[in-house]
């Protein structure tokens, strides 16, 4: 399953140029995450709020920027979980103009406890497989 998630660029997002700043891409990435594991059902606020607290940490990012989207573009972030791994998963991204690829990446996300790597439950495994 492929989630798609709209973001429009706004000034804040972007340098001197009127095109997005290169940082500005890891928060519409991480949107993109945040909003496909709440469509599998998987909510962060209650991971952390749990009495075992888990969470889900960046561990590795690989990110080719291929186009520039500039201000008032209506992009969209598209997320899939591409492999799930004992205490991780291999998400691919990517940030599309209309018909044109801007961005790739490719994220493994690691599930953590109390700072330490810790192992997909069956019933979140399950959630994320779709």
């Amino acid at each position: 399953m492929k989630h798609s998630l709209p973001i429009r660029i706004y000034y804040e997002d972007t340098d001197f140029s009127g095109v997005v700043y290169h940082a500005s891409y890891l928060r519409f990435l991480e949107r993109g995450r945040t909003e496909l594991l709440r469509d599998y059902g998987v909510h962060q606020a209650a991971l952390h709020s749990d009495e075992q607290a888990l969470a889900f940490a960046v561990r590795r990012m690989t990110i080719d920027w291929l186009k520039p989207a500039k201000m008032d573009d209506l992009v969209t972030v598209e997320t899939r979980v591409a492999e799930l791994r004992g205490a991780s998963l291999v998400l691919h991204q990517s940030i599309v103009l209309e018909d044109r690829l801007l961005l790739t990446a490719e994220v493994l996300v690691a599930l953590v406890q109390g700072g330490k790597p810790a192992r997909l439950t069956q019933a979140l495994r399950e959630k994320l497989a779709g």
